[in-house]
């Protein structure tokens, strides 16, 4: 009698456990998505601290080099020298177009 019911259980245990491993809460389908969002979220983490060294860099650029300062006050603000002449070229795209 024991000799039928032992394989039945530890059929039923082995069923019970492969039902929760693909289907039941955290299955393995939730482990892969979580892995993928794991390295989703360090890729983005890794884009945003090469953002940030590169901010730095420019901060201790600006706040050590009278060379940045003057980069910046001519590209952004179109500030020149004394005796020093800007020219700004301004093309048409609307007579390009057609």
């Amino acid at each position: 009698m024991i000799r039928w019911k032992l394989p039945l259980l530890l059929m039923a245990i082995l069923g019970y456990l492969q039902y929760s491993l693909w289907y039941g809460k955290n299955n393995i389908y939730d482990y892969q998505d979580n892995v993928k969002m794991l390295a989703n979220l360090h890729e983005e983490n890794n884009q945003l601290k090469a953002r940030n060294e590169q901010m730095f860099a420019e901060i201790n650029d600006l706040q050590r080099g009278v060379e940045a300062i003057e980069e910046r006050a001519r590209s952004h603000l179109g500030m020149v020298k004394p005796n020093e002449y800007y020219y700004r070229i301004i093309i048409d795209t609307s007579s390009q177009k057609r």
